[in-house]
């Protein structure tokens, strides 16, 4: 049988010497008894993966050294046996039976290495071959431990000790024939041999099981870990696209809507007095025109690096500030006056993501002003404090009743202006407080850490 493609290869044996054992006395002529000793080897890869033996690259060299040693205790038998009774009636049947046992053990590899009908009749037929040797010859007793775990590799737990308990009842048989009186260790030290022996081998099967299904588990971690990352980063791409989209749609609103939608009333106002007050329309039409510029400037810079075009020009965020205020007042034409005024004084220039959003409120805030309000005045106030920088925009318009964040009354008017506010001020970790009222104005302040810590946003308060 050639263990390179059986997936349960028997263990290694270690055949005791040729002298006999102690308490063992031999007759005149008789031949040496036998008393296998098996030291069970570890099966690798050469023997496959049909008893759960996992990997082992000296498989195909320990499986050479178990195709020799059992040719090697056939042959030494066979030999002793010849050696022992020459010109013997039944030596030509002991050579037969040893050439026919030979032949069977080759045959293993042929039938495959599954537990199939075909593979249980040939290792019947083996131990029957070598139940008849041992019978006519109890020298050949040696070669039992080879059939040890050949049957433990192919049976049923059951029936492999079945098949172990008769083996081993055969050697001790063979003992106590060649043996000129009873001797207790012939009786027990076979049967405790294959006892350890088969032990030793369903320890092994056993502990090769649970480090397969060890590695299966590992194996099966590892895809959910490399699966649970893989949804990670999906999530992760998913939250920063809508976390862009969001601040585009903010750095849309701020800069480019509502530069077009001072555009639009202001070409509506020239459509409307063209006829009665041509200098009027064209006064409209020349402050749209700046309009369109400046939304021009935005433009590009919102395509270059979507920073605010007042901040671009240098000067910081309170000379942004100002010119914000001068061309809200300019584009009002005397309806509304915008103010703007800085206490404090910054300890260390203020972080870029810091003055854009400030901006960006402000710019909001006032649009919000502009076409809500009705407002004749406001003010823009920049406070710098040691740890924060507070930005107040107020106006004296009609008011509003504040709802919570997030809520919108039945009469709130729809718009991206608080929200988009709201979400600037929550993005820097900073807290937003409106106070208004129907008829008494609106006071918007915006207050953002300068702690050098991850911006974490707090709950808006209005």
């Amino acid at each position: 049988m050639d263990h390179r493609s059986d997936p349960r290869a028997p263990e290694r044996v270690e055949p005791a010497g040729a002298a006999p054992g102690p308490g063992l006395v031999r007759g005149p002529g008789a031949e040496p008894g036998p008393n296998p000793v098996a030291v069970p080897d570890v099966p690798g890869p050469a023997h496959g993966t049909d008893a759960g033996w996992g990997p082992d690259p000296d498989a195909r060299w320990l499986a050479l050294l178990m195709h020799a040693a059992f040719f090697l205790l056939l042959g030494a038998s066979l030999t002793r046996f010849l050696m022992r009774h020459p010109g013997e009636a039944r030596t030509p049947w002991i050579i037969a039976l040893s050439i026919t046992l030979a032949v069977l053990y080759l045959l293993g590899p042929v039938l495959g290495s599954r537990p199939t009908p075909r593979r249980l009749a040939w290792l019947g037929a083996l131990v029957l071959v070598w139940m008849v040797l041992v019978v006519l010859a109890p020298s050949f007793a040696w070669c039992a431990v080879p059939l040890f775990y050949t049957g433990l590799r192919i049976l049923p737990p059951r029936a492999a000790l079945a098949l172990v308990a008769l083996l081993t009842a055969f050697v001790v048989a063979a003992q106590l024939r060649l043996a000129t009186e009873f001797d207790p260790n012939l009786v027990l030290a076979p049967p405790a041999v294959a006892a350890v022996a088969t032990a030793v081998f369903v320890h092994m099967r056993r502990q090769a099981v649970r480090q397969r299904e060890l590695a299966g588990r590992q194996r099966e971690l590892i895809d959910d870990l490399l699966r649970t990352r893989r949804e990670l980063a999906a999530t992760e791409r998913r939250e920063g696209t809508l976390a862009e989209r969001q601040r585009l749609s903010m750095e849309i609103h701020d800069s480019l809507a509502q530069g077009l939608s001072s555009q639009q009333m202001l070409l509506q106002a020239a459509d409307r007095t063209w006829s009665t007050d041509p200098d009027a329309a064209r006064r409209h039409v020349r402050t749209a025109t700046g309009i369109a510029e400046r939304n021009l400037a935005e433009a590009r810079r919102f395509v270059h690096d979507l920073a605010p075009a007042d901040l671009a020009e240098g000067g910081g965020l309170e000379a942004a500030l100002h010119a914000l205020a001068a061309r809200e007042s300019a584009q009002a034409e005397g309806a509304l006056t915008v103010h703007c005024h800085v206490e404090g004084t910054p300890h260390a220039p203020l972080p870029d993501l810091v003055q854009s959003a400030l901006l960006r409120i402000a710019q909001g805030a006032l649009a919000n002003v502009r076409e809500h309000a009705g407002a004749t005045a406001a003010g823009l106030t920049l406070t710098h404090l040691d740890d924060r920088v507070v930005l107040d925009i107020g106006d004296n318009g009609r008011g509003f009743t504040v709802e919570p964040a997030g809520v919108r009354g039945p009469h709130t008017v729809r718009g991206h202006g608080l929200p988009a506010i709201r979400a600037r001020v929550h993005q820097l970790g900073g807290t937003l407080t409106i106070e208004s009222a129907p008829g008494e104005g609106t006071v918007l302040s915006a207050e953002v850490p300068l702690a050098p810590t991850a911006f974490t946003a707090p709950e808006d308060t209005a």
